[in-house]
């Protein structure tokens, strides 16, 4: 059996299962075996992952790059012991980055550390990074899973990743074109996505597993607070990239931590601004519950969460009707919530 003269009686003793980790590998190699594409040159297990690029018909291809985690939404999915949709939320998190740049993800690589190795648990997370590769079009090329005895307790883990994508140069959404005049659409979210949970663990007393978590709520159609929050996060690429191959998009943002006042204006060029109808946003109804069981004023709502917009777009006014139908013909729902006009601001909710 392959691995049979790899198991340390030393090693074990001291908290590190070596045979645990080539469990682990075997049992989620279906898993990323859905992944696969027409870049992939290896298999999983080698020491590093061989992708080979698509530059066929760039004049001058460019590399885009985004790493990031789920925060403490892990907190939540370890309480559940449900562990197969957080790893859709670590690859959303990055692929969402790259594609404002108006690039076409390629592949991922996550990476696991735990206190302890259990194979089926890290098997399921790496379903769900596989499914939100699926989703997105990149191929799991490769990761790491690390066991961390006495630095983690042993039933916790943290998983991280990093997405690599690909644009033609000349491809690259440029902020500077954006002009007075230009709209702002919307692209809903399916929940809080993975940012602010540090403030639903102080308002919601995760932290102390409160009964109220796993109450069903008829305002959330029947689910509990719990199963809501752990929603995974919209993954957006295949809808967006079909938008940039059709319409003229001026910027895009992608709505994380630091919600509507952090990240709209990362898409916004100096002396404009984007005014959002706030009577437009469709607010989902559990940032209605945070700002209610925690008594948060609207500003620091919108300034924490994405308050059911995961992602905005500006595109001409002339090409907004066209945009909205060629989004909702890649399944993505999508409305108008704004106007670029002048200002230094760079971005106004009333």
């Amino acid at each position: 059996m392959e691995h049979q003269n790899s198991f340390s009686a030393s090693y074990a003793a001291a908290g590190v299962d070596i045979t645990a980790g080539y469990k682990a590998v075997e049992l989620m190699k279906k898993h990323v075996a859905r992944t696969r594409n027409a870049g992939c040159l290896d298999d999983v297990g080698g020491f590093g992952g061989c992708y080979g690029l698509p530059i066929a018909g760039m004049e001058e291809p460019v590399l885009v790059s985004g790493t990031d985690g789920c925060g403490t939404k892990v907190k939540l999915a370890i309480l559940m012991d449900k562990h197969d949709t957080i790893g859709i939320d670590a690859v959303a998190m990055c692929v969402n980055d790259i594609i404002c740049v108006g690039a076409k993800p390629l592949f991922f690589l996550d990476y696991i550390a735990c206190g302890k190795n259990v194979p089926e648990k890290i098997a399921s997370i790496v379903s769900g990074v596989a499914e939100g590769c699926v989703q997105s079009g990149a191929a799991l090329i490769g990761g790491e899973t690390a066991e961390h005895p006495g630095l983690m307790p042993v039933d916790e883990y943290d998983l991280a990743g990093f997405a690599v994508g690909i644009v033609d140069k000349k491809k690259i959404l440029n902020k500077e074109r954006m002009e007075a005049g230009d709209v702002v659409i919307a692209l809903p979210s399916t929940g809080i996505h993975s940012n602010g949970f540090s403030l639903c663990r102080k308002v919601f007393h995760i932290d102390d597993n409160a009964p109220l978590l796993y109450e069903p709520r008829e305002e959330l159609g029947g689910k509990t607070i719990a199963e809501t929050l752990l929603t995974p996060t919209k993954i957006y690429v295949k809808p967006v990239l079909a938008l940039l191959e059709q319409v003229d998009v001026k910027g895009i943002s992608h709505i994380t931590g630091g919600g509507f006042y952090e990240n709209i204006p990362r898409s916004i060029p100096d002396g404009l601004c984007a005014r959002i109808d706030l009577a437009s946003v469709k607010v989902l109804p559990i940032f209605d519950l945070i700002a209610k069981f925690g008594d948060i004023p609207q500003r620091d709502m919108f300034n924490t969460f994405n308050m059911g917009v995961g992602m905005s777009i500006v595109v001409p006014a002339d090409q907004v009707e066209r945009s909205l139908a060629i989004l909702r013909e890649n399944g993505q729902d999508a409305y108008v919530m704004g106007v670029i006009e002048a200002g230094e601001e760079k971005v106004i909710l009333k």
